[in-house]
């Protein structure tokens, strides 16, 4: 059940088979994260798993024209204000080492900051 007080921001790592997806507080608390599949009804699986925290307030997603553009028109559709984020600092992840969580989670920190972000293009 949705906390409907809390509002989240969702962080999205794209890939062309599965999409791992973090979730994060208004004040930048990890949540949870969770992969899904890259499939129609893994968009909607996505969907669920981010509204169950409560109300979205954004979503950063990284590669929107390209492994993420038809999540992203998915969750555009929904009324999801997304954002396209850059991929993570290199350096940064040198240091903590690969990971797709960490990766999410960046993503929904940076669509909190608002660093590093863009409005995907409209195809």
């Amino acid at each position: 059940m949705a906390n409907e007080h809390l509002k989240v921001i969702a962080g999205i790592d794209t890939h062309a088979d599965t999409h791992h997806v973090a979730v994060i507080t208004e004040t930048g608390v990890h949540i949870a994260d969770k992969e899904f599949l890259a499939v129609s009804s893994g968009y909607q699986k996505i969907i669920t798993f981010i509204t169950g925290f409560g109300q979205v307030v954004a979503v950063g997603v990284e590669g929107t024209g390209s492994y993420g553009a038809e999540l992203s028109r998915v969750l555009a559709k929904e009324g999801v204000q997304v954002f396209e984020v850059m991929r993570p600092n290199r350096q940064g992840r040198r240091l903590k080492g690969k990971s797709d969580p960490l990766d999410a989670y960046q993503a929904a920190e940076s669509a909190l900051a608002g660093r590093g972000t863009a409005t995907p293009k409209a195809r």
